[in-house]
C-alpha cells in the first residue's frame, strides 16, 4: 500500500454511544475531478497517536473501478479531520 496522507472530505455516522463509522469519502483525482468513493466494508478499527495527536484508524474495503481495494482512514480527533492514510 501506498502512503497519501491526503486531508478528504467524509460522510459518516455517529452513534448515540459516539462510535463513528464512515459511510463515504470525496478526494480530488490525478485529473484535479472530485472522486467519489462509498465505504462497503470496515474491517478494523484502532487508535494511535500521531505526534501526540489522537487519532482513529480504519483499515476499509470499497470497490473502485471494478477492483476491490483496501485501505486505511485516518480520523484526528483533537481537530475533526478525516485522511486518506494508505491504499
Amino acid at each position: 500500500m501506498k502512503v497519501y496522507m491526503k486531508q478528504i472530505k467524509m460522510i459518516a455516522w455517529f452513534t448515540e454511544n459516539g462510535k463513528l463509522t464512515p459511510l463515504k469519502f470525496q478526494i480530488q483525482g490525478s485529473d484535479n475531478e472530485l472522486v467519489t468513493i462509498r465505504v462497503d466494508n470496515v474491517i478494523q478499527r484502532g487508535e494511535e497517536k500521531l505526534a501526540g495527536n489522537r487519532m482513529i484508524v480504519y483499515r476499509c474495503q470499497s470497490e473502485i473501478d471494478g477492483v476491490e481495494k483496501v485501505y486505511e482512514l485516518k480520523y484526528e480527533v483533537g481537530t475533526c479531520k478525516w485522511y486518506l492514510y494508505k491504499m
